[in-house]
C-alpha cells in the first residue's frame, strides 16, 4: 500500500481504558500481550505520524448502555463484558461518570482524539462495524485505504478487517499496534489473529513501517 492522506485513513478500534490500561477490567488477560507488543507506545507513534502527515483518523469505540444488558442471547465474550461491566456507560446521551472510566479513552490518547479533527463514529456493539457508521464516514471522505490498529486483535480488529474488505477498502493491519487475550482454555487470541491477518489483509506491517511510510508520503 501507498499511504496518501488524500485517500488513506487510520482507524483505531477500542482505544479505551478497559483493554489498554493496567487499571482496566481486562488487564488480567490482555496485559502480557499489550506489554510485549508495546501496543500503547505503537498506537501513540501512529497517532503522531498521522496527525503530522494530515491523515484522517477514525475511532470506532465499543460502548454498552444499561438497556443492552437486556439482550436475550450472547456469545462468551459478550457475556464476560456484561459481567465485568466492560465499556459500560450510563446511557447513550449521558456522560456522567465517563471521565477516567473503563469506557473512556486511554489518557495518553486524549490529545489526539479530542483535537477536534479526529472522527469518533458511533459505537459498534459486538465486534464489527456493521452496527455503527464507520463505513459511511469513510465513504463520505472518499477514503479508499485503511490503516487498521487497536483492540482486540482477534475480536474487534479482525471483525473490522473482514467487513472493511467486504466493503471494498484496501486494508493494512499494524500487527504490533494491537494485542489479544490469553485464555487458559481458548488459547492465545493474538497469535490466532496473526494467522488470519496473513490470509486476509492486503498488508500486515509494523508500526515502524507505517510511521516511515506516512512520514515519507
Amino acid at each position: 500500500m501507498n499511504y496518501d492522506p488524500v485517500d488513506t485513513a487510520v482507524v483505531f478500534t477500542d482505544p479505551q481504558n478497559d483493554v489498554l490500561s493496567p487499571n482496566g477490567k481486562n488487564w488480567g488477560v490482555l496485559g502480557a500481550s499489550v506489554t510485549e507488543n508495546k501496543t500503547v507506545e505503537n498506537m501513540l507513534s501512529i497517532f503522531r505520524a498521522a496527525k503530522a502527515g494530515k491523515f484522517s483518523v477514525f475511532i470506532s469505540p465499543h460502548y454498552f448502555y444499561p438497556t443492552d444488558t437486556r439482550w436475550q442471547f450472547n456469545g462468551p465474550l459478550e457475556t464476560g463484558e456484561f459481567q465485568t461491566g466492560t465499556f459500560a456507560r450510563t446511557g447513550a446521551l449521558n456522560l456522567s461518570g465517563f471521565q477516567k472510566s473503563g469506557a473512556d479513552w486511554l489518557e495518553e490518547f486524549k490529545p489526539f482524539i479530542d483535537d477536534g479533527e479526529t472522527i469518533v463514529v458511533s459505537p459498534h456493539k459486538v465486534f464489527g462495524p456493521q452496527t455503527n457508521d464507520l463505513t459511511l464516514q469513510l465513504r463520505k471522505r472518499n477514503v479508499q485505504k485503511v490503516v487498521l490498529a487497536g483492540m482486540l486483535a482477534n475480536m474487534c480488529v479482525e471483525a473490522h478487517l473482514r467487513d472493511l474488505i467486504e466493503q471494498g477498502f484496501e486494508v493494512t493491519v499494524v500487527a504490533d499496534a494491537t494485542a489479544g487475550p490469553r485464555h487458559p482454555t481458548w488459547g492465545d487470541g493474538y497469535k490466532a489473529a496473526l494467522v488470519n491477518y496473513a490470509f486476509l489483509a492486503h498488508a500486515v506491517v509494523t508500526t515502524q513501517d507505517v510511521v516511515k511510510a506516512m512520514t515519507q508520503g
